[in-house]
């Protein structure tokens, strides 16, 4: 077991308050300004040089932002001045669990004063090649979480490249010799594909496509009130709420009974459809969970999920638009606003047949969805016990 002393926070590091600089002031740079929620700009001065640990300063202690190089910390945040010899990963570590871990003095977290938390009591490893090692471990973990988020970033930009370039376009590839659809045919418009004017669209469209609406293509099962399915034993499913769908589940994440309908409940791979003040379609990857209202899950018996999951994502600027033209939020999308969102329908050969090149990147991206959420479990398990020397690492 590591040897884990009792220390002032101000022993170990020093804290400072971040520096004003609205933002008609800023002039465009390579220098990050940190703030509370993480870079909010860039500037082309900055005032610390090195790695750095910031933090916002209003409320109680918040997310920990970790920066390796020159930035501008905003005056809405803390950042550590004074590492004091310790190495700056490992006090980036240490403070982002400090809700987590046994302190032997103040075993809340105070406001953010930096004066009440200099005086906190925090348990440290002072020997800094066990800090290196510590924080070596849990760096590992989220290398390999950030180098998932950057693949799926370019998975997701490869299924939208490919979807609009066939959908939108029109230059799916086509064998004109068999009038069919294949892999190594010609980009149909470009290549002299026949199109005709759609008076309902206003454009024109490939020959042989349909006009339907975003009503057509799915189901949309809106979520219950789960306040009214409150559990009665052990068993619970976590509630997806609009903040359960940006963020995922939560330790203050409501819950709910297991034996709830069948189309209440989510699933990892669901297209989620929030149509309420705040509008975004998602494809679920958090776990198991039951569905609150103001959510559609969308699903189809007869279309593929690439199909209706692009369409809908397609058409939240034409929704957000009206927002706009309205200057209100959306309020709600009704079934009316669903039926009366036109799109062009390929036929249903086509979108079999694409699916087959755009699933597979889906079942990539939700397998490394899931393994992240699996990684991020296993270091937030694994921090506060390294913090505290119940893990002994090497």
């Amino acid at each position: 077991m590591s040897k884990v002393k009792s220390k002032r926070l101000g022993d170990l590091i020093t804290l400072k308050r971040g520096y004003d600089l609205p933002e008609n002031r800023r002039i465009p740079g390579s220098y990050p300004v940190i703030s509370s929620a993480g870079i909010s700009g860039y500037h082309n001065e900055y005032k610390v040089d090195g790695q750095g640990v910031v933090t916002g300063r209003y409320g109680t202690l918040g997310q920990m932002y970790f920066i390796d190089g020159k930035y501008w910390p905003h005056n809405t945040a803390l950042y550590v001045r004074d590492f004091k010899g310790n190495d700056p990963k490992y006090v980036y570590y240490l403070l982002s669990c400090l809700g987590r871990i046994r302190t032997s003095d103040k075993s809340a977290v105070p406001g953010v004063n930096r004066n009440e938390l200099h005086e906190m009591f925090v348990p440290v490893i002072e020997d800094k090649a066990t800090q290196v090692v510590i924080r070596k471990n849990l760096e590992s973990i989220d290398t390999k979480i950030e180098l998932n988020n950057r693949i799926n970033a370019e998975l997701e930009a490869m299924a939208k490249t490919l979807y609009d370039y066939w959908f939108v376009q029109f230059d799916f590839p086509f064998d004109f010799e068999k009038g069919k659809f294949d892999a190594n045919g010609k980009p149909y418009k470009t290549s002299g594909g026949k199109m005709v004017y759609d008076p309902i669209l206003k454009r024109e469209i490939p020959e042989g496509w349909e006009i339907c609406s975003l009503w057509n293509i799915a189901k949309y099962f809106n979520g219950l009130a789960m306040q009214k399915y409150r559990p009665t034993g052990e068993e619970y499913l976590p509630v997806i709420k609009i903040r359960e769908m940006n963020e995922g589940f939560t330790e203050s994440t409501e819950k709910a009974r297991t034996d709830l309908p069948i189309e209440a409940i989510v699933n990892d791979g669901d297209v989620l459809f929030s149509w309420s003040a705040t509008l975004d379609v998602k494809i679920w990857s958090q776990g198991r969970g039951a569905l609150n209202q103001h959510i559609f899950k969308v699903t189809s018996d007869k279309y593929p999920k690439t199909f209706y999951y692009f369409e809908l994502l397609n058409y939240l600027k034409h929704f957000k638009m009206m927002a706009e033209l309205r200057k209100t939020t959306m309020g709600h999308i009704t079934l009316d606003h669903l039926k009366q969102a036109k799109i062009c329908l390929p036929p249903l050969e086509f979108l079999e047949y694409i699916d087959r090149f755009i699933e597979p990147i889906f079942n990539k991206n939700l397998m490394l969805e899931k393994e992240n959420r699996t990684l991020s479990a296993l270091r937030d398990w694994l921090l506060p016990m390294l913090m505290n020397g119940q893990v002994t690492v090497r």
